[in-house]
C-alpha cells in the first residue's frame, strides 16, 4: 500500500488531537462544543484552518470577533495572536494544517 492512513476521533465532546506531524506539515483536529475554546496563543507556523462543522469564532491580533461557518477555509499568518472559540449552539469542528511543520521551526 502506497498511502498512509491517519484516523481522527469522531465525538461531540471537547477534543484536541494531533493527527499527523512530520517534517512537511502538522495536522490537528479539534472539536469544540458551545462555550469551549483553545488557549490564547500565537500561531507557531502558517495556519490553514478548515471548518467542517458548526461555526468557529476568531479574534486575531486586535481585530473584532469574526465568525466562520462550516465550509470555510481560513489562512492565518505565522505569529498572529489567536483566540479561537465556539459561542454558538452547535458543536464546532475544525482541522488545522500547519505548514511548515512547527517541528521544523526550531
Amino acid at each position: 500500500m502506497i498511502e498512509k492512513k491517519f484516523d481522527f476521533t469522531k465525538t461531540e465532546n471537547k477534543h484536541i488531537e494531533r493527527v499527523l506531524e512530520d517534517q512537511r506539515v502538522g495536522i490537528n483536529h479539534m472539536v469544540l462544543p458551545k462555550g469551549d475554546s483553545l488557549p490564547l496563543h500565537n500561531a507557531n507556523s502558517n495556519v490553514y484552518m478548515i471548518v467542517v462543522r458548526g461555526i468557529i469564532s476568531l479574534i486575531l491580533d486586535d481585530q473584532e470577533q469574526n465568525d466562520h461557518p462550516s465550509g470555510s477555509i481560513l489562512v492565518i499568518p505565522m505569529g498572529t495572536k489567536m483566540n479561537v472559540f465556539n459561542c454558538n449552539d452547535d458543536v464546532a469542528e475544525i482541522f488545522v494544517v500547519k505548514s511548515p511543520s512547527p517541528s521544523n521551526m526550531g
